[in-house]
Protein backbone atom coordinates (compact mmCIF):
# COMPACT_ATOMS: atom_id res chain seq x y z
CA UNK A 1 0.00 0.00 0.00
CA UNK A 2 1.38 3.30 -0.87
CA UNK A 3 1.87 6.07 1.89
CA UNK A 4 -0.19 8.79 2.15
CA UNK A 5 1.04 11.94 3.75
CA UNK A 6 -1.13 14.00 6.44
CA UNK A 7 0.69 17.35 6.33
CA UNK A 8 0.65 19.57 9.50
CA UNK A 9 1.03 23.22 9.55
CA UNK A 10 1.62 25.75 11.77
CA UNK A 11 0.43 29.39 10.29
CA UNK A 12 0.36 28.05 7.30
CA UNK A 13 3.89 26.74 7.50
CA UNK A 14 4.64 22.62 7.11
CA UNK A 15 5.93 21.78 10.20
CA UNK A 16 5.71 17.80 9.85
CA UNK A 17 4.07 14.78 7.99
CA UNK A 18 2.29 12.28 9.46
CA UNK A 19 2.59 8.93 7.43
CA UNK A 20 -0.39 6.70 7.48
CA UNK A 21 0.46 2.97 5.51
CA UNK A 22 0.36 -0.67 6.79
CA UNK A 23 3.80 -1.69 7.29
CA UNK A 24 7.57 -0.33 8.13
CA UNK A 25 8.47 -1.15 4.99
CA UNK A 26 8.46 2.47 4.20
CA UNK A 27 9.87 3.97 7.27
CA UNK A 28 13.35 4.10 5.71
CA UNK A 29 12.03 6.50 3.14
CA UNK A 30 10.29 8.55 5.68
CA UNK A 31 14.06 8.95 7.40
CA UNK A 32 15.40 10.22 4.25
CA UNK A 33 14.31 12.96 3.95
CA UNK A 34 15.81 13.91 6.88
CA UNK A 35 19.67 14.88 8.19
CA UNK A 36 20.07 11.69 10.31
CA UNK A 37 23.40 10.04 8.40
CA UNK A 38 26.01 10.57 10.84
CA UNK A 39 23.09 11.01 13.69
CA UNK A 40 22.64 8.62 16.74
CA UNK A 41 19.24 8.01 17.34
CA UNK A 42 17.79 6.59 20.92
CA UNK A 43 14.47 4.03 20.48
CA UNK A 44 12.56 4.27 23.68
CA UNK A 45 10.35 1.99 23.92
CA UNK A 46 8.36 0.40 26.83
CA UNK A 47 9.14 -3.58 27.97
CA UNK A 48 5.19 -5.08 26.48
CA UNK A 49 6.04 -3.37 22.64
CA UNK A 50 9.57 -3.76 22.44
CA UNK A 51 9.41 -7.48 22.66
CA UNK A 52 6.86 -6.92 19.49
CA UNK A 53 8.53 -4.22 17.22
CA UNK A 54 12.47 -3.22 18.69
CA UNK A 55 14.22 -5.86 16.43
CA UNK A 56 12.69 -4.85 13.34
CA UNK A 57 13.08 -1.07 14.21
CA UNK A 58 16.47 -1.40 15.42
CA UNK A 59 17.30 -3.23 11.77
CA UNK A 60 15.55 -0.50 9.71
CA UNK A 61 17.60 2.48 11.67
CA UNK A 62 20.67 1.08 11.54
CA UNK A 63 20.73 0.88 7.73
CA UNK A 64 20.16 5.52 8.28
CA UNK A 65 21.83 6.39 11.72
CA UNK A 66 25.48 6.12 12.47
CA UNK A 67 24.54 4.98 16.45
CA UNK A 68 21.28 3.14 17.64
CA UNK A 69 20.72 2.76 21.09
CA UNK A 70 17.98 1.36 22.97
CA UNK A 71 16.24 2.60 25.94
CA UNK A 72 13.06 0.59 27.70
CA UNK A 73 11.42 1.05 30.73
CA UNK A 74 8.28 -0.83 32.11
CA UNK A 75 4.91 -0.87 30.88
CA UNK A 76 2.17 0.85 32.27
CA UNK A 77 0.81 4.34 33.02
CA UNK A 78 2.19 4.54 36.47
CA UNK A 79 5.76 4.59 34.79
CA UNK A 80 4.89 8.14 32.68
CA UNK A 81 6.82 9.96 35.80
CA UNK A 82 9.81 11.89 36.32
CA UNK A 83 11.64 9.38 37.61
CA UNK A 84 11.48 7.90 34.23
CA UNK A 85 12.50 10.76 32.48
CA UNK A 86 15.43 11.16 34.91
CA UNK A 87 16.57 8.06 34.21
CA UNK A 88 16.26 8.40 30.32
CA UNK A 89 18.37 12.00 30.86
CA UNK A 90 21.29 9.94 32.22
CA UNK A 91 20.83 7.41 29.47
CA UNK A 92 21.23 10.38 26.74
CA UNK A 93 23.87 12.25 28.70
CA UNK A 94 26.06 8.80 29.01
CA UNK A 95 25.90 8.16 25.52
CA UNK A 96 27.06 11.46 24.75
CA UNK A 97 23.72 13.07 22.55
CA UNK A 98 23.69 16.18 21.05
CA UNK A 99 20.50 18.40 20.22
CA UNK A 100 21.17 17.31 16.43
CA UNK A 101 20.52 13.83 17.70
CA UNK A 102 17.08 11.84 17.73
CA UNK A 103 14.78 10.28 20.34
CA UNK A 104 12.31 7.57 18.51
CA UNK A 105 9.03 7.07 20.30
CA UNK A 106 7.98 3.23 19.70
CA UNK A 107 4.92 2.62 21.86
CA UNK A 108 1.87 3.80 22.95
CA UNK A 109 0.73 7.18 24.49
CA UNK A 110 2.72 6.92 27.66
CA UNK A 111 5.49 6.24 25.97
CA UNK A 112 5.20 8.90 23.16
CA UNK A 113 4.39 11.23 25.50
CA UNK A 114 7.23 10.89 28.05
CA UNK A 115 9.75 10.32 25.08
CA UNK A 116 8.14 14.34 23.69
CA UNK A 117 8.46 15.37 27.44
CA UNK A 118 12.33 14.39 27.22
CA UNK A 119 13.03 15.59 23.69
CA UNK A 120 11.38 19.30 24.84
CA UNK A 121 13.59 19.52 27.60
CA UNK A 122 16.76 17.41 26.94
CA UNK A 123 19.35 20.25 25.76
CA UNK A 124 16.07 22.39 25.53
CA UNK A 125 15.33 20.43 22.57
CA UNK A 126 16.12 17.09 20.72
CA UNK A 127 14.90 16.18 17.51
CA UNK A 128 12.10 13.47 18.36
CA UNK A 129 9.95 10.81 15.83
CA UNK A 130 6.52 9.42 17.06
CA UNK A 131 6.08 5.61 15.89
CA UNK A 132 2.61 5.12 17.45
CA UNK A 133 1.69 1.38 17.99
CA UNK A 134 -1.65 1.34 19.58
CA UNK A 135 -4.86 3.00 18.03
CA UNK A 136 -5.22 5.57 20.92
CA UNK A 137 -1.75 6.70 19.97
CA UNK A 138 -2.34 7.29 16.66
CA UNK A 139 -5.53 8.88 16.08
CA UNK A 140 -4.46 11.20 19.22
CA UNK A 141 -1.89 11.45 21.16
CA UNK A 142 1.23 11.07 19.13
CA UNK A 143 -0.74 14.67 16.69
CA UNK A 144 -0.48 17.78 17.88
CA UNK A 145 2.81 18.03 20.13
CA UNK A 146 1.39 18.02 23.20
CA UNK A 147 4.06 16.01 25.56
CA UNK A 148 4.00 15.40 29.41
CA UNK A 149 4.45 13.24 32.42
CA UNK A 150 1.77 12.70 35.68
CA UNK A 151 3.05 13.89 38.52
CA UNK A 152 1.89 11.80 41.90
CA UNK A 153 -1.93 10.72 40.90
CA UNK A 154 -2.35 13.97 38.44
CA UNK A 155 -2.30 12.84 35.15
CA UNK A 156 0.10 15.12 32.39
CA UNK A 157 0.25 17.95 35.18
CA UNK A 158 4.02 18.55 33.59
CA UNK A 159 4.46 19.17 30.05
CA UNK A 160 5.16 21.26 26.80
CA UNK A 161 4.12 21.70 23.51
CA UNK A 162 6.90 19.83 21.41
CA UNK A 163 6.65 19.24 17.63
CA UNK A 164 7.62 15.68 16.27
CA UNK A 165 9.51 15.67 12.96
CA UNK A 166 8.11 12.59 11.65
CA UNK A 167 4.73 10.69 12.88
CA UNK A 168 4.98 7.00 10.89
CA UNK A 169 1.39 5.23 11.54
CA UNK A 170 1.26 1.91 10.91
CA UNK A 171 -1.99 0.50 11.16
CA UNK A 172 -1.17 -3.26 10.34
CA UNK A 173 -0.01 -3.37 14.30
CA UNK A 174 -3.47 -2.52 15.19
CA UNK A 175 -4.24 -6.35 14.88
CA UNK A 176 -2.05 -7.31 17.91
CA UNK A 177 -3.73 -5.07 20.24
CA UNK A 178 -5.76 -6.45 23.04
CA UNK A 179 -9.53 -6.03 22.97
CA UNK A 180 -9.18 -3.74 25.96
CA UNK A 181 -6.43 -2.01 24.56
CA UNK A 182 -8.75 -1.36 20.71
CA UNK A 183 -11.68 -0.57 22.47
CA UNK A 184 -9.64 2.25 24.56
CA UNK A 185 -8.43 3.37 21.17
CA UNK A 186 -12.29 3.73 19.31
CA UNK A 187 -13.30 5.84 22.70
CA UNK A 188 -11.26 8.55 21.51
CA UNK A 189 -12.21 7.65 18.16
CA UNK A 190 -16.18 8.63 18.38
CA UNK A 191 -15.00 11.05 20.36
CA UNK A 192 -13.78 13.08 16.98
CA UNK A 193 -17.17 12.52 15.26
CA UNK A 194 -18.48 13.64 18.57
CA UNK A 195 -17.07 16.84 18.46
CA UNK A 196 -16.00 17.95 14.90
CA UNK A 197 -18.06 15.57 11.74
CA UNK A 198 -21.50 13.72 12.10
CA UNK A 199 -20.17 12.61 8.90
CA UNK A 200 -17.37 10.78 10.50
CA UNK A 201 -19.53 9.30 13.38
CA UNK A 202 -22.19 8.33 10.73
CA UNK A 203 -19.63 6.41 9.16
CA UNK A 204 -18.16 4.63 12.28
CA UNK A 205 -22.12 3.84 13.05
CA UNK A 206 -22.53 2.46 9.82
CA UNK A 207 -19.05 0.43 9.18
CA UNK A 208 -18.91 -0.54 12.82
CA UNK A 209 -18.56 -4.67 12.46
CA UNK A 210 -15.84 -3.73 9.69
CA UNK A 211 -14.09 -2.01 12.48
CA UNK A 212 -14.44 -4.16 15.67
CA UNK A 213 -13.04 -7.03 12.61
CA UNK A 214 -9.93 -4.85 11.98
CA UNK A 215 -10.30 -5.38 8.61
CA UNK A 216 -7.51 -3.53 7.37
CA UNK A 217 -9.26 -0.94 4.94
CA UNK A 218 -11.91 0.06 8.22
CA UNK A 219 -8.28 0.45 10.06
CA UNK A 220 -7.11 2.80 7.51
CA UNK A 221 -10.19 5.05 7.40
CA UNK A 222 -10.69 5.05 11.12
CA UNK A 223 -6.47 6.25 11.54
CA UNK A 224 -7.38 8.70 8.70
CA UNK A 225 -10.42 10.15 9.42
CA UNK A 226 -9.54 10.77 13.26
CA UNK A 227 -6.18 12.73 12.18
CA UNK A 228 -7.75 14.89 9.75
CA UNK A 229 -9.69 15.90 12.71
CA UNK A 230 -7.23 16.30 15.29
CA UNK A 231 -4.97 18.22 12.70
CA UNK A 232 -7.75 20.79 11.91
CA UNK A 233 -8.55 21.22 15.66
CA UNK A 234 -4.36 21.87 16.49
CA UNK A 235 -3.64 23.79 13.44
CA UNK A 236 -5.85 25.82 14.48
CA UNK A 237 -5.35 26.17 18.16
CA UNK A 238 -1.57 24.77 18.17
CA UNK A 239 -1.36 25.38 22.23
CA UNK A 240 -4.51 24.99 23.14
CA UNK A 241 -5.77 28.08 23.39
CA UNK A 242 -9.16 28.30 22.51
CA UNK A 243 -10.70 25.74 19.92
CA UNK A 244 -8.22 23.08 20.27
CA UNK A 245 -10.29 22.13 24.19
CA UNK A 246 -12.90 20.96 22.23
CA UNK A 247 -10.56 17.87 22.07
CA UNK A 248 -11.15 17.57 25.77
CA UNK A 249 -14.77 16.35 25.23
CA UNK A 250 -15.34 13.87 27.99
CA UNK A 251 -11.58 14.08 29.69
CA UNK A 252 -12.95 16.60 32.78
CA UNK A 253 -14.95 14.45 34.14
CA UNK A 254 -13.27 10.97 32.49
CA UNK A 255 -9.91 12.17 33.79
CA UNK A 256 -11.03 11.61 37.23
CA UNK A 257 -12.91 9.03 37.23
CA UNK A 258 -9.98 7.52 35.69
CA UNK A 259 -8.36 8.58 39.07
CA UNK A 260 -10.90 7.26 41.06
CA UNK A 261 -10.55 4.07 39.54
CA UNK A 262 -6.97 3.61 40.30
CA UNK A 263 -5.92 3.49 37.19
CA UNK A 264 -7.87 0.25 37.24
CA UNK A 265 -10.25 0.80 33.92
CA UNK A 266 -8.40 2.33 30.02
CA UNK A 267 -8.36 5.96 29.22
CA UNK A 268 -10.27 5.21 26.40
CA UNK A 269 -12.94 3.63 28.73
CA UNK A 270 -12.71 6.64 30.68
CA UNK A 271 -13.36 8.80 28.07
CA UNK A 272 -15.80 7.03 27.16
CA UNK A 273 -17.87 7.20 30.17
CA UNK A 274 -16.93 10.96 30.27
CA UNK A 275 -18.57 11.38 27.10
CA UNK A 276 -21.92 9.76 28.07
CA UNK A 277 -21.95 12.06 31.45
CA UNK A 278 -21.13 15.48 29.23
CA UNK A 279 -23.93 14.25 26.91
CA UNK A 280 -26.34 14.00 29.38
CA UNK A 281 -25.42 17.33 30.64
CA UNK A 282 -25.62 18.62 27.18
CA UNK A 283 -29.05 16.94 26.98
CA UNK A 284 -30.15 18.78 30.33
CA UNK A 285 -29.12 21.89 28.88
CA UNK A 286 -31.32 21.65 25.77
CA UNK A 287 -29.14 20.60 22.83
CA UNK A 288 -29.18 16.79 22.66
CA UNK A 289 -32.06 14.32 22.26
CA UNK A 290 -33.08 11.67 24.34
CA UNK A 291 -32.73 9.47 21.59
CA UNK A 292 -28.92 10.72 20.47
CA UNK A 293 -27.98 10.48 23.99
CA UNK A 294 -29.07 6.33 23.60
CA UNK A 295 -27.06 6.40 20.07
CA UNK A 296 -24.06 7.25 21.23
CA UNK A 297 -24.47 4.61 24.36
CA UNK A 298 -24.71 1.65 22.30
CA UNK A 299 -22.27 2.83 20.24
CA UNK A 300 -19.69 2.80 22.82
CA UNK A 301 -20.90 -0.55 24.12
CA UNK A 302 -21.07 -1.97 20.90
CA UNK A 303 -16.93 -1.43 21.04
CA UNK A 304 -16.92 -2.77 24.47
CA UNK A 305 -16.68 0.71 26.18
CA UNK A 306 -18.79 1.25 29.73
CA UNK A 307 -21.10 3.48 30.01
CA UNK A 308 -22.13 3.56 33.30
CA UNK A 309 -19.77 2.88 36.11
CA UNK A 310 -20.65 2.00 39.84
CA UNK A 311 -18.97 2.88 42.93
CA UNK A 312 -17.83 6.65 42.27
CA UNK A 313 -17.58 9.17 44.83
CA UNK A 314 -18.72 12.07 43.33
CA UNK A 315 -16.76 14.31 45.91
CA UNK A 316 -13.91 12.73 45.39
CA UNK A 317 -14.64 13.40 41.41
CA UNK A 318 -14.87 16.88 41.80
CA UNK A 319 -12.38 17.50 43.89
CA UNK A 320 -10.20 16.41 41.14
CA UNK A 321 -11.55 18.61 39.06
CA UNK A 322 -10.49 21.76 40.54
CA UNK A 323 -7.17 20.22 39.95
CA UNK A 324 -7.76 19.84 36.18
CA UNK A 325 -5.32 21.57 33.51
CA UNK A 326 -8.23 22.52 32.12
CA UNK A 327 -9.41 25.26 34.71
CA UNK A 328 -10.43 29.24 33.68
CA UNK A 329 -9.60 31.35 36.97
CA UNK A 330 -11.15 28.64 39.23
CA UNK A 331 -14.16 27.62 36.27
CA UNK A 332 -14.08 24.03 34.22
CA UNK A 333 -14.23 24.87 30.68
CA UNK A 334 -16.45 21.92 30.30
CA UNK A 335 -17.49 20.98 26.71
CA UNK A 336 -20.35 20.56 25.40
CA UNK A 337 -22.29 19.09 22.34
CA UNK A 338 -24.79 20.96 20.64
CA UNK A 339 -25.49 18.52 17.95
CA UNK A 340 -23.39 15.41 17.00
CA UNK A 341 -20.12 17.40 15.46
CA UNK A 342 -20.46 19.89 17.18
CA UNK A 343 -18.87 20.94 20.37
CA UNK A 344 -18.31 24.26 22.30
CA UNK A 345 -17.30 25.33 25.57
CA UNK A 346 -19.32 26.10 28.37
CA UNK A 347 -18.46 27.48 31.74
CA UNK A 348 -21.88 27.32 33.08
CA UNK A 349 -21.71 23.87 34.11
CA UNK A 350 -22.25 23.50 37.75
CA UNK A 351 -21.28 21.11 41.13
CA UNK A 352 -24.20 20.09 41.13
CA UNK A 353 -24.85 18.97 37.60
CA UNK A 354 -21.70 17.09 37.42
CA UNK A 355 -22.60 15.38 40.26
CA UNK A 356 -25.96 14.73 39.46
CA UNK A 357 -23.91 13.58 35.85
CA UNK A 358 -22.13 10.91 38.03
CA UNK A 359 -25.49 9.21 39.52
CA UNK A 360 -26.18 9.27 36.07
CA UNK A 361 -23.44 7.11 35.28
CA UNK A 362 -24.14 4.94 37.97
CA UNK A 363 -27.54 4.42 37.05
Amino acid sequence: MPVEKIMVHKEGIPVYPICLTDSFEDFGEALSSFSVSGRKVCIVTDSHVGGLYLKQMEQICKRFFHTVVCFSFPAGEEHKTLDTVKALYEFLITNSFDRKDFLLALGGGVTGDLTGFTAATYLRGIRFIQVPTTLLSQVDSSIGGKTGVDFDAYKNMVGAFYMPELVYINVSVLKSLSEEQFSSGMGEVIKHGCIRSANYYQWISENREAVRLRRKEALMEVVRGSCLIKRAVVEEDPTEQGIRALLNFGHTLGHAIEKEMNFTMSHGACVGVGCMAAAWISVRHGFLSEEILEDMADLFSYFGLPTKVSNLSPDHILETTTHDKKMDSGVIRFILLKQIGEAYIDRSVTADEMKEAIFYLAD
